[in-house]
């Protein structure tokens, strides 16, 4: 018998699973059998959590949001300078994106969203997060003397995200045919350069 644990234990199970299978299959070959399985459990277990595999989509959307959130917080917590946060952030960016496959099939999918305004707007509210994250480590880089002061917060934000972001869809496109580490540490070298107080 499957251990019986927390239902926010178990719903973050699932969630993963789930993500997992998307990353595999795409969302046509996700199903509510399917995450059972990958848990190792039946699927009447899984919707004593999930009514519908679109509240497993939802679920994953939850997951998307809490790491990137979990990698803003920790960035801002752990670096000396705002030049350090940015760099550590677009690093762990590129890792999620590189362990997570599913990520970028989520995101870019239009299928997640076209009769769903409610998820397309959950999935623009994360987006929006993650950029007013990287806009306040910018601003923070300016008051404290590192970033130059003519660069607008929000826009540096947006030209942050696109130091990853093109390679991450190339990345998905040929099946992890391109670095996408590689990619970012080379992009931040330019990016630093542009941004740092002369």
């Amino acid at each position: 018998m499957a251990k019986k644990l927390h239902t926010e234990v178990r719903q973050g199970q699932f969630a993963e699973a789930a993500l997992g299978l998307v990353a595999l299959y795409g969302l046509k070959g996700l199903s509510v059998a399917r995450v059972a399985h990958r848990v190792g459990l039946v699927p009447s277990a899984v919707y004593r959590h999930f009514a519908s595999k679109d509240e497993l989509l939802d679920a994953i959307i939850d997951l998307i949001r809490d790491r990137l959130a979990q990698n803003v917080k920790k960035v801002s917590e752990e670096c000396k300078d705002s030049l350090e946060c940015l760099q550590r952030l677009l690093m762990l960016h590129a890792q999620l994106i590189r362990e997570n496959q599913g990520i970028l099939r989520i995101v870019f999918s239009e299928e997640i969203f076209s009769d769903n305004p409610r998820r397309k707007a959950a999935i623009h509210e994360i987006v929006k997060g993650y950029l007013k994250g990287v806009a306040d480590m910018i601003r923070r880089g300016q008051n404290e003397g590192q970033i130059r002061r003519d660069l607008d917060p929000s826009t540096g934000s947006l030209l942050f995200l696109g130091l990853v972001q093109p390679a991450a869809i190339l990345w998905q496109l040929s099946d992890g045919g391109i670095d996408v580490t590689r990619h970012a540490e080379r992009a931040w070298r330019i990016f630093a350069e542009a941004i740092r107080a002369r």
